[in-house]
């Protein structure tokens, strides 16, 4: 049976003013926002996209990163073609601090999106004018309404054998999965942040098993890497702090992996194996013996490695305890979205606001 693919129309009249989050300067009175709609019952959507750049087409790091030299194409390519899943001792359940049962105590048709009947509107009003990217499961179009001339987004969803269509997603219970700069957008002039491209996204259920094939390469949690599947919210904060790294250390990536297995090394180079060994333990996971001898044994590094003359104003303490807090193994250990706004490196922010607010 064929499959009609979907169309999703977005009027992006001001879209000019939108642009990607760039990764410097870091500025404290955006991430607020970024966290708001994590936190929020109602997280603002936009079903526009920009082109996605594959990690092969991003931009090299500079000379003087760490990771400009990766392994060798001998012991660790080996070792990686001969690498399995680890495996789950039973036992170790994980369930999400926040929102555990949100989707359990509303009606079945709130989240069970296979069942779910799009209602169609008119497609002959628009024109496809030019392409503007593409994704794993879409291709996104300029487009233009051939009656009164606006300019919208045309995004098209590729039939697949078992099409997953949400009619909407940007409310409570949801995980987006998928953080990263290329999916959010600012509003320089308004100062507004958006969260975008929602099309990992995913109803959380406890204790229900997810695929780890999700998240984009750099800003993928150890959960993931290792094969942990009852995750939940807080893999988006894992990503919220590779982001936020990068950033204030003026290091984009900040862990720059050339492949999964790779990302979990360049992760325990950094965090350190003894803490990786208790993450591994708790849940009771084993890694495969390929991908244990692969990561190897490292010491927990500091946070000041990374500061330097040129990130110093960046990379003030309430910054890097930030990071310290968002960037743990263990997923429980990660603040909410709530508790990551109440940060005091965000007090500023929140005093600004209550100026505004008084002064209103």
């Amino acid at each position: 049976m064929a499959v009609r693919p979907f169309h999703f129309f977005v009027s992006f009249r001001h879209h000019h003013n939108h642009r990607l989050l760039s990764p410097f300067p870091a500025t404290s009175s955006l991430f607020p926002s970024l966290l708001r709609q994590f936190s929020s019952k109602t997280p603002s959507l936009s079903l526009t996209r920009q082109k996605h750049k594959s990690p092969s087409s991003l931009p090299p790091p500079s000379p003087s990163s760490p990771y400009l030299h990766r392994p060798s194409a001998t012991l660790s390519e080996t070792l990686a073609q001969k690498i399995g899943k680890s495996i789950r001792r039973p036992g170790a359940p994980s369930k999400a601090r926040v929102y555990t049962d949100i989707n359990v105590i509303r009606p079945k048709e709130y989240w069970d999106y296979e069942s779910l009947t799009v209602q169609w509107g008119e497609q002959d009003d628009y024109e496809v004018v030019r392409k503007v990217g593409r994704g794993k499961y879409s291709e996104v179009f300029e487009g233009i309404h051939t009656t009164n001339n606006d300019k919208c987004i045309i995004k098209i969803l590729k039939p697949v054998k078992k099409k997953k269509a949400l009619d909407y997603c940007h409310s409570q219970g949801i995980m987006h999965r998928d953080v990263k700069p290329h999916n959010v957008m600012i509003d320089h002039e308004q100062r507004k942040l958006r969260l975008i491209d929602w099309g990992l996204a995913e109803f959380y259920h406890p204790g229900k098993e997810y695929n780890v094939r999700v998240a984009s390469r750099y800003f993928k949690g150890p959960e993931l890497l290792v094969d942990l599947q009852d995750y939940d919210y807080s893999l988006d904060l894992w990503s919220l702090g590779c982001m936020f790294a990068g950033m204030i250390f003026r290091k984009e990536p900040f862990f720059y992996g050339h492949d999964n297995h790779d990302q979990l090394v360049k992760i325990a180079k950094i965090l350190g194996t003894d803490e990786l060994n208790s993450y591994l333990n708790k849940y009771r996971l084993e890694l495969d013996p390929h991908l244990a001898a692969l990561v190897g044994r490292h010491s927990r590094k500091p946070w000041s490695k990374f500061i330097s003359a040129e990130n110093q104003h960046l990379a003030v303490p309430e910054a890097v305890d930030f990071v310290d807090k968002l960037l743990r193994y263990d997923h429980q250990e990660r603040p909410t979205a709530k508790e990551a706004m109440a940060h005091p490196y965000f007090y500023p922010v929140r005093n600004a606001e209550s100026s505004r607010t008084r002064t209103h």
